[in-house]
């Protein structure tokens, strides 16, 4: 049996979900594959991974994954990971969330999950806009670009999740497309493995909303443009501002060591009982 079939067979629930909601050529697929095959590299149990998900496209992908999976409110998917993690530190959280479910409605929680280094990944799929619900614009909208509620274009600046992460203070940032699909298994694979609040931006495409009104082409056309924008950290270093207009920067912005708040609540709550 070919190994892909064997990943099959072995991670997806494949006799209960499918044909899955996505279309047609959604770089969501691709994202579940990245995961599936790093998680095989780590090893770990499916019994001992917890896939967290909110809603929109991104938020569909735990139901086809033979996990222990939880699909969260709008935003809230950090929040429910928090309280597994916490109830559970033995178990391996992995959030999956849009651009939009991320950094608008969960924007606050995102931020504070990062200060307060809980352990826990959080994969974010950011395909500028929001895909599933009518192509709004999202906090990663360009400058310029249409959506169904910027029918002019977007007059606000975007956000920059993965530097927001870095700033925010998250032990692990990476950033990569699902162009690159190795390399996005690679970044998902350490992003698990690294103790402390990890953050793997993978850039996506929705040519169904996204593509379509800004008339970008179809899902390879769009494709191809990560495949030809995507510039690695090392040689955008040595390039300037006006060369990386329009660029994707991938690799691995961030990778440290700091406290881990699971750890430490436990310590803070072993102190508190000594004291009462």
């Amino acid at each position: 049996m070919p190994e892909y079939t064997r990943l099959i067979h072995q991670y997806l629930r494949h006799d209960k979900k499918f044909p899955h909601v996505w279309c047609p050529g959604c770089g969501n697929g691709i994202l579940l594959g990245s995961l599936i095959r790093a998680i095989h590299k780590t090893g770990l149990s499916k019994d001992d991974i917890v896939l967290v998900s909110g809603i929109g496209c991104s938020g569909r992908l735990p139901v086809y994954v033979d996990f222990n999976t939880v699909h969260t409110t709008h935003g809230r998917a950090l929040t429910f990971a928090t309280g597994i993690k916490l109830a559970n530190p033995a178990l391996h959280v992995i959030v999956i969330m849009g651009d939009g479910d991320s950094m608008a409605i969960g924007g606050n929680h995102f931020i504070h999950a990062a200060r307060r280094n809980i352990d826990v990944t959080a994969i974010i799929l950011n395909n500028s806009i929001y895909g599933m619900t009518g192509g709004q614009y999202s906090p990663t909208t360009p400058y310029g670009m249409k959506a169904s509620t910027a029918v002019y274009t977007s007059i606000e600046q975007s956000f920059k999740i993965s530097e927001l992460a870095v700033t925010a203070g998250a032990v692990f940032v990476g950033r990569g497309t699902v162009y690159h699909a190795k390399f996005l298994d690679g970044l998902i694979e350490k992003a698990i493995e690294k103790k402390g609040f990890s953050v793997v931006e993978a850039i996506t495409h929705c040519h169904t909303q996204y593509g379509r009104q800004n008339r970008l082409g179809s899902a390879v056309d769009m494709m191809k443009w990560q495949r030809d924008s995507a510039v690695p950290l090392e040689k955008a270093a040595k390039m300037s501002e006006k060369e990386l207009e329009g660029k994707i920067v991938t690799g691995i912005l961030v990778d440290k060591d700091l406290p881990i708040y699971d750890k430490e609540y436990k310590k803070l709550r072993e102190r508190a009982k000594g004291k009462a």
